[in-house]
């Protein structure tokens, strides 16, 4: 029996490809077609609430442009001329591509041919009939963007009018090392985010749960918050279209998993209404 497709189904395997893999997202609110970077599971962090099984420290591989070329190519045909709805029971509301997404098991901006799959994927969204507009959306950690190899991918992407999902959980130094295992200073956050707003729209993306029965400290959302609000000061402000904020939907495959736990909605819609008195929209996913 083939696999059911759904929020909290969002298996890289499920349709047999090594890139390529369908997605209903919950953030995108329909489907989204992922194309998986680092297919050997390897990321320069480890998220404490990363779903990826077996992660290990490390880059993305070479990438077989010929053969991402020709699955893109074959889940595209059966989306639009096939029976993939029906075949992984896909509800009617979500029979929609909004997205293809860069992204992975691990970062995907790793992968020395990045900006030769961003060229790849407008090439072939022009030769696509497609009855709606496709957005191409990267979705990364940003700790890589300052690289002269992810700029020239980033120059490409904003020929296709494409996104950035910028990840920022915490902004600290000790809370991006404790979330995210990851020596990552505020300042370079702040100059990726720049960099990165100043070549395409940016959604930051924020992860938020209880490690071990706490929510983030007073302090730790304080300061977030805070980088936030002087963000709206730098030229590129106006590219900052808001904040995606995302709780647990998914099981962690990392070891902290038994200590996280998922905040409730008001909770959420707590921490997202700080965020909206800056003036930011903000997305609420549970």
């Amino acid at each position: 029996m083939t696999d059911q497709l759904t929020v909290s189904n969002h298996s890289r395997d499920i349709a047999g490809f090594t890139y390529v893999y369908p997605v209903i997202s919950r953030r995108a609110n329909g489907m989204s077609i992922g194309i998986n970077l680092n297919p050997n599971n390897a990321c320069n962090w480890r998220c404490i609430y990363c779903q990826v099984p077996d992660l290990v420290r490390g880059s993305a591989p070479a990438i077989n442009l010929k053969q991402l070329s020709k699955e893109l190519h074959s889940l595209l045909d059966d989306v639009l001329h096939g029976d993939f709805y029906d075949r992984y029971g896909v509800p009617e509301q979500r029979r929609l591509i909004r997205d293809i997404a860069v992204s992975g098991n691990g970062e995907p901006t790793s992968a020395q041919a990045f900006e030769a799959v961003i060229e790849l994927l407008g090439d072939i969204l022009n030769k696509t009939v497609l009855s709606e507009k496709v957005n191409v959306v990267l979705i990364t950690n940003g700790s890589l963007i300052h690289q002269a190899h992810v700029q020239k991918g980033l120059v490409k992407l904003s020929e296709l009018d494409g996104q950035i999902w910028f990840k920022l959980d915490r902004v600290t130094r000790n809370g991006v090392q404790q979330i995210n295992n990851a020596a990552y200073s505020p300042q370079r956050i702040k100059q990726n985010l720049e960099i990165a707003t100043k070549h395409c729209k940016v959604w930051i993306q924020t992860s938020l749960f209880a490690l071990d029965g706490k929510p983030p400290s007073e302090q730790e959302w304080q300061a977030y918050v805070d980088f936030l609000n002087t963000f709206q000061n730098q030229p590129q402000h106006d590219q900052l279209c808001g904040v995606l904020l995302y709780g647990l939907a998914r099981p962690s495959m990392q070891v902290e998993a038994p200590r996280l736990q998922p905040l409730s909605e008001q909770t959420m819609q707590q921490y997202a209404d700080s965020i909206r008195h800056l003036g930011y929209q903000v997305k609420v996913s549970i």
